[in-house]
């Protein structure tokens, strides 16, 4: 039986792999909505960025390979959506529907719950997107709504689907 992959936070030293990840899915895929992919630099800004904020980014690694990312940053930036995270998830494109989202999800849902965080938006490029939409359903994420045709990419409109979670407490109660 293999081994399963080692979940951690991630590194600069993952960086070019994760750039080469995102990279594949900006050209080849709806579930970003960016048309040209960022190079290392433009990702090495990002990911400083998010660590800065003290935001969760993990990666699922075999044996140094990594073979998928996922973060959370913030929702919106207005003050009151402070205690609100989105989270992205990117599988090494010959790994997709092989179980490391499902690895991958639920660290980021704890990881983000113990830095405070109350409500995980998922916001999902293309309806059409049944294995995210099915991804983030198992993890307890409800349908919020989408929004249709708000993107053009690859010659097509395309929707956003939004799903949402609570984590902790949620909304139960003030936040700390």
């Amino acid at each position: 039986m293999p081994t399963p992959p080692l979940l951690r936070p991630a590194t600069p030293a993952d960086l070019p792999q994760i750039q080469e990840i995102y990279a594949h899915h900006v050209l080849t895929g709806l579930a970003s909505f960016e048309e040209t992919a960022p190079d290392l630099d433009e990702m090495t800004k990002r990911f400083q960025a998010l660590r800065a904020a003290g935001y969760p980014y993990l990666v699922a690694e075999d044996e140094g390979r990594v073979l998928g990312y996922a973060y959370a940053g913030a929702y919106r930036a207005r003050p009151a959506y402070r205690f609100s995270v989105e989270n992205s998830i990117y599988v090494r494109h010959d790994l997709r529907r092989g179980g490391i989202g499902r690895l991958l999800l639920p660290a980021l849902i704890e990881a983000a719950g113990a830095r405070g965080y109350r409500q995980m938006i998922a916001v999902i490029g293309d309806s059409a997107n049944a294995p995210s939409i099915g991804l983030h359903a198992a993890f307890g994420f409800t349908m919020i709504g989408t929004l249709p045709s708000i993107g053009f990419k690859f010659g097509r409109w395309v929707d956003s689907v939004l799903m949402q979670r609570s984590l902790g407490a949620g909304d139960t109660k003030p936040p700390a």
